[in-house]
Parts: structure tokens; C-alpha cells; sequence
């Protein structure tokens, strides 16, 4: 017990803690449509396509977030617009967008060598850095993706399993793909002080992969993407505590232990069905 207690005593474990877990719910609630509509590949893209946007401003001394949500916004309305517009295919877009807005994003890092460290941990996170100001910001923006999840539940659940009958119905899979693209953004500004944006993908697939193997209806997917994004928050900080390691990677790197777990036992529990029958 006081294994626990010792590691979240400290003010600055109790706001990572605190910060990590409302990164969890933002990531969840997203990362479950992403996985369920085998988007991985853009949120993937997308976590990385934030970095010009946080470059920049931390170079010109303005919010990290706000650059992180704009930078998100145009990489998400580029991927649509080449995807639309072109005969391009949808990962092809992606992956353009994805290698051109690293590149930026690393050309502008190399160009201004006075923020190393600030900019390692918007790469990597800096969970034990999470500040009062921090948590608010983050209480807003998950706020607003809980909010537009639950309003655009039907929307969502349309595009995902069947999107002709979404057409039919005047839902407009093509706004619905659009707000998807911009909760995808919120969740990723939620969670990149926490796990930064390199492993941001890591909260945003796995602990809804894992639950996906586990239940099928999409609620229940959600929920327990939660718990157990939030066992990966609470075991990655108390690894970090007392054994020195990363947060972020240390929490991101949990969250897929915990799939790969979830998947053996998933597999035999199949295997012995199937050698009973």
C-alpha cells in the first residue's frame, strides 16, 4: 500500500495523475470511432501533424495547445481536401500530409535551437510538469469532446457500420467525417501535455483496441477504454515514480501490454471454446 500512497503524494504525481486521466476520457471517447472505423494510420498522422503548430508556438511565445488544434485542423482539412478533390486514395493523402507536416515541423525545431527541451517534452510529454492552468485546459477540451460525442452519437454510429444508410437518412457522412477530424484534434490537444504528441497515439488506440476484443456494443467500448486507459495512467505513474522511467512512454507503453494481455486471453479463451466443441 505504501507503494501507492509514497508515489502519489508529491502535489506534481497528484496534477499528472489528475491530467492523465482527463487525457484518457478525451482519447477513449475519440480513439473508439477511430478504431472501430480503422482510422488508426490518420490518428497516427494526425498526432504527429501537430508538431509544426506546437513549434511554432513555443517559438513565438503563444499557447502550445492552441498551435496543436490549428496545426490539427489544417493537416485534417488537407487530408479531406485531397481525399475529395483527387484521385488519390485516402491513405495515400495521408501519408503525404503525414511525412510533409514531420518534415516541417522538424525543419522549424532545427531552426530555432533555443527550445530543445521544451520541445522534447511536446514530443514526449511531460506528465510530471502538468500544471493547475494545464488541467483547466484540459478540463475544457475534453468537456467540448464529451459534449459533441454524446450530440453526435447517431451521426457517428451511422458513418461507422453503415455509411450509405447515412446518406439516406441525410446525416452527411462527409460533415460527420469532418467533426470526427476536429474531435480527433480535441482529444489530441487534451492529452499531448500529458503523453506528448509522438505517443498520444498510444491512449488513442490502444486502450479502445483492447476493449474491442472484450465487449461489442459501442458504449461499452467507450467505458471500458476508460478503465483501463486509466490502470495504464495509474501503473505508468507509479512505474515512472519509483523507477525513474518516462511517464508518457511508460504510460503509452502499459496501455499496449495491456492489448497484447487482453489478446492472449482472448485467443485461448477461443482456442478452448473450440476444442470443447
Amino acid at each position: 500500500m505504501s507503494f501507492l500512497i509514497e508515489a502519489f503524494e508529491p502535489a506534481f504525481m497528484q496534477r499528472a495523475l489528475i491530467g492523465s486521466l482527463i487525457a484518457v476520457i478525451a482519447t477513449s471517447l475519440v480513439g473508439t470511432w477511430i478504431v472501430l472505423r480503422g482510422l488508426a494510420f490518420l490518428g497516427d498522422a494526425l498526432a504527429h501533424g501537430v508538431i509544426p503548430g506546437v513549434a511554432l508556438a513555443v517559438l513565438w511565445g503563444f499557447n502550445p495547445a492552441l498551435g496543436a488544434f490549428v496545426s490539427a485542423l489544417v493537416m485534417s482539412g488537407l487530408v479531406t481536401f485531397v481525399s475529395n478533390r483527387t484521385p488519390v486514395r485516402d491513405d495515400t493523402a495521408i501519408g503525404l500530409l503525414f511525412v510533409g507536416m514531420l518534415a516541417l515541423g522538424v525543419v522549424i525545431v532545427s531552426k530555432a535551437g533555443s527550445f530543445k527541451t521544451d520541445v522534447t517534452a511536446i514530443l514526449f510529454g511531460d506528465a510530471l510538469g502538468i500544471t493547475k492552468a494545464d488541467i483547466q485546459n484540459q478540463m475544457i477540451y475534453t468537456s467540448i469532446v464529451i459534449v459533441l460525442t454524446v450530440l453526435l452519437y447517431r451521426p457517428f454510429l451511422a458513418l461507422t457500420f453503415n455509411q450509405m444508410k447515412a446518406h439516406t437518412l441525410g446525416m452527411r457522412p462527409r460533415l460527420s467525417q469532418a467533426a470526427l477530424l476536429g474531435l480527433l484534434s480535441l482529444s489530441i490537444v487534451a492529452s499531448f501535455q500529458s503523453i506528448g504528441t509522438l505517443l498520444v497515439f498510444g491512449l488513442l488506440v490502444a486502450p479502445p483496441a483492447t476493449a474491442s476484443l472484450l465487449v461489442k456494443r459501442v458504449p461499452l467500448i467507450m467505458a471500458v477504454s476508460i478503465l483501463l486507459g486509466s490502470l495504464a495512467v495509474v501503473v505508468g505513474l507509479l512505474i515512472s515514480f519509483h523507477y525513474g522511467t518516462a511517464g508518457g512512454a511508460t504510460m503509452a507503453g502499459i496501455s499496449v501490454l495491456l492489448f497484447f494481455i487482453a489478446l492472449i486471453g482472448h485467443t485461448s479463451v477461443n482456442f478452448l471454446r473450440t476444442q470443447r466443441t
